[in-house]
């Protein structure tokens, strides 16, 4: 069964999803049905002490897991025996601290819950703008990947297959067959800034499965709203445990990079590029990529309006800071 018509069958049987959130202290926004799935979840950080490389790579792992679990857990969007494909943005030749590409720990994490609701084969992979073999190691996630049994897959330019997309501005486009094979493709992006767009996470972060990338800057707002119609996400993963504010997309300055430690998973894509915009201190309406994705019925920008709960995982994090001497 191909990506597209799997993904029409786990849609409809997506409201069997049983909710799994445990623990961390919770709230919610607005109020919704006991037996409802969410639409969205956000796992945050509020503890006041700066934690250590250490410290930070359990915080991107636990706000992951608490994320996935608010969401009702990955047996809602995959069935055993499923392949799927992670798809961080590894596009850049940067270390994790510089907050150009996915959190390689935010990633880890997916591949082990991944394997653990029974998908068969895990599969990451991105096609990047600098040589993979620079930004696959630098960036961190293919040892994380591998470590947790992914299958880390360098995709081959001879590969990628003319398809036909039927998007508004966007009609044929090269894309990896491999992608479209698989039975769940989970959109990893990183909150970002963006020399064109002024932001980048979700959408752009599609940029990655296709070829011919100059096509897409005759009008990035149309081209973006037609690849991500063409791929229809059924889960996204926002990545602002680092976020990038400056000198995008690739930044390569300690100083531009912040701490949000926040992790948000959802099914509703425009939703999670409002709350990346946020992060970033921008109002998401006056982002055009997101007002057109918007308008042409992707999502829906305010997403408090949602399913939605907000997860603080304080009380764990203070365990943690608490192990390797640190008060909060």
């Amino acid at each position: 069964m191909d990506l597209h018509s799997r993904r029409d069958f786990l849609a409809r049987a997506a409201g069997a999803g049983i909710l799994a959130a445990q623990g961390a202290g919770v709230t919610s926004l607005p109020a919704f049905a006991a037996d409802k799935p969410l639409d969205m979840a956000i796992a945050r950080w509020s503890g006041a002490a700066q934690p250590n490389a250490d410290q930070l790579r359990q915080i991107a792992a636990r706000l992951t897991e608490k994320a996935i679990e608010g969401m009702g857990g990955l047996k809602r969007f995959l069935r055993k025996g499923d392949v799927v494909w992670i798809k961080p943005n590894i596009g850049w030749n940067r270390k994790p601290e510089l907050a150009a590409n996915t959190n390689p720990d935010v990633v880890a994490t997916l591949v082990r819950l991944c394997l653990e609701a029974g998908a068969k084969t895990v599969k990451v992979g991105d096609n990047p703008v600098n040589p993979a073999a620079k930004t696959y190691p630098a960036s961190g996630i293919a040892d994380a990947a591998r470590a947790q049994g992914a299958q880390v897959v360098l995709l081959d330019r001879g590969r990628f297959k003319d398809t036909a997309i039927g998007g508004e501005f966007i009609k044929t486009i090269p894309i990896y067959p491999e992608i479209l094979d698989c039975d769940l493709v989970i959109n990893v992006p990183i909150v970002k800034h963006h020399n064109l767009p002024g932001y980048t996470a979700c959408m752009k972060n599609y940029m990655g499965v296709i070829d011919n990338r100059k096509l897409f800057h005759q009008d990035i707002a149309a081209s973006l709203s037609d690849i991500t119609r063409y791929m229809k996400p059924r889960l996204t993963v926002l990545d602002a445990v680092r976020v990038l504010t400056a000198h995008g997309p690739q930044g390569g300055m300690q100083e531009d990079v912040r701490l949000k430690t926040t992790v948000a998973a959802g099914v509703d894509v425009v939703a999670l590029e409002s709350l990346g915009a946020e992060l970033l201190g921008k109002k998401p309406q006056d982002i055009a990529t997101i007002a057109k994705a918007a308008q042409v019925g992707l999502g829906k920008i305010d997403y408090r309006s949602l399913a939605l709960k907000e997860f603080s995982l304080t009380d764990f994090l203070n365990s943690i800071q608490e192990s390797k001497g640190v008060v909060p």
